[in-house]
């Protein structure tokens, strides 16, 4: 069994008098997470799918009264895709004014319209945390950096979806297929104004085809036969879906350089290479210095967010064509990476260390990313 980094932090943030709300995609483990941590409160821990329409229709009103009875007499309540129901926000709030010895886990793949319904009311009463696909460290466990390596080539290819992970080629291949023709855009689909998915589909795979490049909002409308208005909002839905994320560029101080311009990554490689089908070897594919950099900056997102280490994200680019693939600025500094798989020499970028000074550099390749990426 993979052990979730935060299923330590979430227990020692239960009973503190606020509610926990765990975000994620659909099918990354939030169900098995919060059963694992209902497991050690016995009869004292209840569990409420929200996408039940029994359930729904029980909590579909803000009365405590009506609402205790039907979730019993257990201490720790579990909402499980709590987005579901209508006026969420408000109806956890009368739960934890009402009943604060009570301790409420919401999740949600959507912290689009989840966070959307509960930030107003829950001000200041709730703890928030993110669900990833397994982390680099969550697969080595206690079995050492030996299973990452095993493993590394197939999360290349097939992406870290814990179902997928444990499956084998064939089997992992279909339902990656099944997520991405539909199931996956359950909650994409919800959304005033998202009425096509094929739509969707379209423009996720533009998105694949470009993962490391510049995307241009106004390109992609044009092959769509959208606006570029709707793409920035079909994005937008996507990466508060936990699909997608967005690179944005870092400028400050030198005139040529970019800084409008954004990146779009995939939080998992599965998908991404489900969205064009492509399953290949990266030995044999066109693609490979693309993937590595999506996976680098994927599991450094990963990372830092497990961790708590709290940092900007950017990427950098000159109009003269000098480029840094990803930034951190953490802490006032500048950490600054190129992802190269095959670990070949890359000179420092010598007009940003310039520029910005007290800045560091390294280049991440197949022979030092663990340092990278994995807590040491």
């Amino acid at each position: 069994m993979i052990i979730r980094i935060l299923q330590k932090k979430i227990e020692e943030e239960i009973f503190k008098g606020k509610i926990v709300i765990i975000y994620g995609a659909r099918q990354v483990g939030k169900t098995t997470l919060v059963k694992q941590i209902l497991e050690k409160y016995g009869k004292d821990g209840a569990y409420f799918n929200c996408e039940v329409l029994s359930v729904q229709e029980a909590l579909s009103g803000p009365e405590p009264k009506r609402i205790k009875d039907f979730l019993g007499d257990s201490k720790l309540i579990v909402l499980d895709e709590a987005q579901r129901i209508a006026n969420i926000g408000l109806i956890l709030k009368v739960l934890i004014d009402e009943y604060p010895g009570l301790q409420i886990i919401a999740t949600g793949s959507s912290s689009f319209d989840l966070a959307n319904k509960i930030n107003e009311p829950l001000t200041g009463r709730a703890t928030i945390f993110k669900l990833f696909p397994f982390s680099l460290e969550e697969i080595k466990g206690g079995s050492g950096l030996i299973r990452v390596e095993e493993s590394l080539d197939r999360i290349l290819r097939f992406g870290s979806y814990p179902e997928i992970f444990i499956s084998g080629e064939e089997r992992a291949r279909e339902r990656l297929e099944q997520m991405v023709s539909n199931y996956l855009f359950k909650d994409v689909l919800i959304f005033e104004g998202v009425k096509k998915s094929g739509v969707i589909v379209k423009l996720l795979q533009s998105l694949a085809l470009q993962i490391g490049h510049e995307v241009s909002y106004s390109e992609l409308a044009g092959k769509l036969g959208i606006n570029r208005i709707t793409v920035e909002k079909y994005i937008d839905i996507l990466e508060q879906c936990f699909i997608v994320f967005r690179l944005n560029s870092f400028s400050r101080n030198l005139r040529n350089e970019l800084s409008k311009s954004v990146k779009v990554y995939f939080f998992d490689l599965g998908i991404r290479n489900a969205l064009i089908n492509n399953f290949n070897p990266l030995e044999s594919r066109s693609d490979a210095g693309q993937i590595w950099e999506n996976f680098c900056i994927a599991e450094r997102l990963k990372h830092n967010h497990y961790r708590g280490v709290y940092s900007n994200m950017y990427f950098w680019r000159t109009y003269s064509q000098k480029e840094i693939d990803y930034i951190e600025e953490r802490d006032g500094k500048l950490f600054a990476y190129e992802f190269k798989l095959a670990g070949e020499k890359e000179k420092k970028p010598a007009t940003f260390l310039e520029a910005y000074k007290n800045s560091e550099f390294e280049t991440v390749s197949r022979k030092n990313y663990s340092g990278f990426l994995i807590q040491q």
